[in-house]
């Protein structure tokens, strides 16, 4: 089993990159919304400027620049390969600047993985 994350830097990619990896066979994934070193030093992460009564122009004053980090657990190791292909077709050669980073890792344990349950 490999752990699969993905920081995927432009959120607007989401959707189109989750069809991508469910066509590949991907049963599900975890998304949470992230930010990285660089962007807090410069102060472009996370909104902490929201008024505690905002009108809808205080979450248009500034551009998204919150990642998505995506999780994924896969059995087989081909996925790897099939995953990087499906997410490289979305945001284009993962070496090249503001696309992104996949990394991924082996599992030696996991619990609570192997529902039978069907995504609704």
């Amino acid at each position: 089993m490999y752990l699969i994350i993905l920081f995927l830097y432009n959120p607007d990619l989401l959707e189109e990159l989750l069809k991508e990896w469910d066509n590949e066979g991907v049963e599900g994934a975890t998304i949470q919304f992230s930010t990285g070193m660089e962007r807090i030093l410069q102060k472009h992460g996370l909104r902490d400027d929201i008024p505690l009564i905002p009108s809808l122009d205080d979450f248009y004053e500034a551009p998204e620049t919150v990642s998505r980090t995506i999780f994924t657990v896969v059995k087989e190791e081909s996925m790897i390969e099939k995953i990087l292909n499906a997410t490289q077709r979305i945001t284009g050669d993962l070496n090249n600047d503001e696309t992104g980073v996949l990394v991924a890792v082996p599992v030696l344990k996991a619990y609570g993985i192997n529902k039978q349950g069907k995504r609704k």
